[in-house]
C-alpha cells in the first residue's frame, strides 16, 4: 500500500465507485450511498471504470453487469488479476432472477451481488461489511509484504548465499507437490523459503558473517535467530503454519538439534520437509568455503547424516525418490512473483 493510500485510509471517508451506463440507475445508487456518508465516484463504462480505479483507489466497486463494449464481468476479471486492485471488493448489480449472471460473476471473482431496485438497508449493510473487510485485508497484505522485505534484507547481508531463498521457494513447491501436501501446506513451505532465517536480523554482522568457527558464546547467540524469527512473525495469524518451520528447521531426528532438542516425530512434519530441501540447497550451492556438490553427492551426505541419527529415514527415502524422478531445474523457473500470488490464497488453514 502506498503512503497516500495509507494516509487516505485514516483521514477520509470510505470511497465507492459506482459503474453503470444507465444514468438513472447510477443516480439512485449515488444518492443512497451519499446519504450513508460515502465518498462516491461515478463511471459510465468499463474502460472509464478501470481508469477511475487507478485514479481514485476506491474501497469498493458497485458494478453493473450489462454494459456496452466491456461488460462488468470483464472489468472484474481485470481488476482481480491486477496486483494493485485484487483486494478491492466488487459487488455486481444483477436482475432479480438472473442466475446465469450470478454464476458468471462468481467465476469472474465478484465478492457479492445486489439486485435492482436497490433496498437501502441491504445496500448499506453489504457495502459497510465489504469496506471493513477490504481494509483488514489491506493491513494484512501490507504486514506480510513487510515481513518478506525484511527477510530479503537479511539474505542480502550475506552475499555468499546467492538466490538461496528463491531456490527454496521453488524446491518447496516441487517437493511439496511430490509428497501430496495440501495447497496451504505448500504455500507455507514456500513462505518458509523466505522467512525461515528472518530472525538473523537480530544477529550481529560480526557473528553472522564470521568466516571461521563460532566460539561457544557466539554459537548461543546464533541459535537465537529461530526464536527471534518466531517473535517477528507470530503476531500475524496467517503465519501460524510457517512458525514451526522457522522455529524447528534446525532440530535433529535424534534430539541433538536446537532450540528445543525435539526428537523424532516431535519435530513438526513440515519443518522436517523444509529442513531437507534447505540442507540440499546448501550442499548443492557453491560457497567460499566449499564447492557445490552434485545432487547425487548431496543425497549421499544426507544419507550419512541419517545414519548418524540426524534425519528422518523415511523422509530421506522419499527425497531420494523425488530427486530421481523430478527435475529441480524446471522448478527453478518459479519467481518471487509467484510467491506473492500465493499470498492471495485463503488465510485459513
Amino acid at each position: 500500500m502506498r503512503f497516500a493510500q495509507v494516509n487516505r485510509f485514516y483521514t477520509e471517508l470510505p470511497r465507492v465507485l459506482v459503474v453503470d451506463d444507465n444514468p438513472s440507475s447510477r443516480l439512485t445508487a449515488v444518492a443512497l450511498l451519499s446519504v450513508e456518508g460515502y465518498d462516491v465516484v461515478e463511471a459510465d463504462s468499463g474502460p472509464v471504470a478501470l481508469d477511475s480505479v487507478v485514479a481514485t483507489n476506491p474501497d469498493l466497486i458497485l458494478l453493473d453487469v450489462m454494459m456496452p463494449g466491456m461488460d462488468g464481468f470483464e472489468v472484474c476479471r481485470r481488476l482481480k488479476q491486477d496486483e494493485q486492485t485484487r483486494l478491492t471488493p466488487v459487488v455486481f448489480v444483477t436482475a432479480l432472477d438472473d442466475r446465469r449472471a450470478r454464476l458468471k460473476g462468481i467465476e469472474a471473482g465478484g465478492d457479492d451481488f445486489l439486485t435492482k431496485p436497490f433496498d437501502q438497508l441491504e445496500l448499506s449493510a453489504r457495502v459497510k461489511s465489504l469496506v471493513h473487510q477490504k481494509r483488514l485485508n489491506e493491513d494484512l497484505d501490507h504486514a506480510e509484504r513487510v515481513l518478506f522485505s525484511i527477510a530479503q534484507t537479511v539474505e542480502s547481508r550475506d552475499p555468499n548465499t546467492g538466490d538461496h531463498c528463491e531456490r527454496l521457494v521453488a524446491h518447496g513447491k516441487a517437493f511439496g507437490e511430490f509428497l501430496g501436501l495440501s495447497r496451504i501446506e505448500i504455500r507455507d513451505l514456500m513462505w518458509g523459503g523466505y522467512l525461515h532465517d528472518i530472525g538473523k536480523v537480530g544477529v550481529p554482522d560480526a557473528i553472522l558473517l564470521k568466516p571461521g568457527k563460532f566460539t561457544p558464546e557466539e554459537w548461543v547467540l546464533m541459535q537465537q535467530h529461530v526464536l527471534i524469527g518466531v517473535k517477528i512473525c507470530q503476531p500475524l495469524r496467517t503465519m501460524r503454519g510457517v512458525l514451526p518451520i522457522i522455529r524447528y528447521h534446525h532440530e535433529r531426528w535424534d534430539g541433538t538439534g536446537y532450540p528445543d532438542g525435539l526428537k523424532g516425530d516431535q519435530i513438526p512434519h513440515l519443518a522436517q520437509v523444509f529442513q531437507v530441501i534447505d540442507i540440499f540447497d546448501a550442499l548443492t550451492s557453491e560457497r567460499p568455503y566449499k564447492k557445490a556438490f552434485t545432487p547425487i553427492e548431496a543425497v549421499g551426505i544426507l544419507e550419512e547424516e541419517t545414519a548418524k541419527g540426524w534425519r528422518n529415514p523415511a523422509l530421506i527415502e522419499q527425497f531420494k525418490e523425488f530427486i530421481n524422478t523430478v527435475s529441480l531445474e524446471a522448478s527453478e523457473s518459479l519467481s518471487g512473483a509467484a510467491l506473492l500470488e500465493l499470498a492471495s490464497l485463503p488465510h485459513t488453514a
